[in-house]
């Protein structure tokens, strides 16, 4: 699991970690995070008899820096779905995402229901359950760096002293977790300039549509509605990053058939501070409706 390995997918080589096999469970990362994020569940979902794969996202290296410059949600879901493609997915696949890559998770399995049976989204509610409480006074404050990254201040507040934003967003965003393990390699993939100007672009595509790409406007459009996949929500009840306030209405805004939990305890990287709770939480909810495959004898 530790050795990445490369695959062609949607125009780009994507590097990526992977364990098990059997149906996909394509795991998808978030900022300022890596593939490696996915340590733990891995193996867990490689020993439940999953073929788990974590790719580096586009501009994160070694995945290329796309060419187009596009970082919409829209291309997020087509590298989702690409790469689905490119490992041999079938409809058993199952979809996970944290941050950026739970965004990616809804508009991929809105836009392409028929490549997944399950999904995961974790630590970003869908958009319209956070209409109501992000533009409150205290989530603006936990949300400066957005508005920072829109600046062409950013790439150098980032870059000082060895990255140590990054270390400042790990410590404000799970308090008492020690980071120094992720944070380590996330400075490797963000490291070169183009890579954390492409890490940046995807905030500024969040708020500038002009930087959208017509070729994504379909898996664009995904992004904006309820899709029909079910979908297990997770949230850490002390995230520093988005407050757990914002995730108290998702049930309204996920796809029929889905469910929702509050990780006790943990913060914006539950999956890392409690690696054993959330893996039973997702390993249990992708065994619901679980087809059931028998080999040859």
């Amino acid at each position: 699991m530790t050795e990445i390995a490369t695959i062609q997918a949607n125009g780009l080589s994507f590097g990526y970690l992977e364990a098990g096999s059997g149906p996909l469970a394509l795991c998808l990362h978030g900022f300022p995070d890596s593939a490696h994020t996915w340590r733990h569940l891995l193996p867990a979902l490689a020993d439940a008899g999953y073929h788990a794969v974590a790719p580096f996202l586009r501009g994160y290296a070694p995945t290329d820096v796309p060419k187009d410059g596009a970082y919409q949600v829209g291309a997020l879901a087509a590298d989702a779905n690409a790469l689905h493609e490119a490992f041999g997915g079938d409809a058993d696949a199952v979809l996970i995402g944290h941050d950026w890559g739970a965004a990616a998770t809804y508009a991929a399995v809105a836009h392409a229901p028929e490549r997944w049976r399950r999904a995961v989204a974790m630590a970003l509610p869908p958009f319209g359950a956070m209409l109501s409480s992000f533009f409150d006074y205290a989530q603006l404050k936990r949300s400066f760096y957005i508005f920072l990254f829109q600046t062409p201040l950013a790439e150098a507040a980032v870059l000082m002293e060895d990255l140590a934003f990054l270390d400042g967003l790990w410590a404000d965003w799970s308090p008492g977790y020690d980071a120094a393990r992720d944070v380590a390699h996330v400075k490797e993939c963000l490291r070169d300039p183009e890579n954390l100007s492409a890490a940046i672009g995807y905030y500024r595509a969040m708020l500038d549509p002009s930087r959208h790409l017509p070729a994504y406007a379909a898996e664009q459009e995904a992004a904006e509605r309820v899709g029909e996949r079910p979908i297990l929500y997770l949230h850490g009840a002390a995230d520093g990053c988005l407050d757990a306030g914002l995730a108290r209405d998702v049930d309204g805004h996920l796809p029929p058939g889905s469910r929702s939990a509050f990780v006790a305890g943990a913060g914006h990287f539950a999956h890392l501070e409690r690696p054993g709770e959330v893996e039973r939480l997702i390993l249990d909810w992708l065994a619901d409706d679980r087809p059931v495959r028998t080999g040859a004898v």
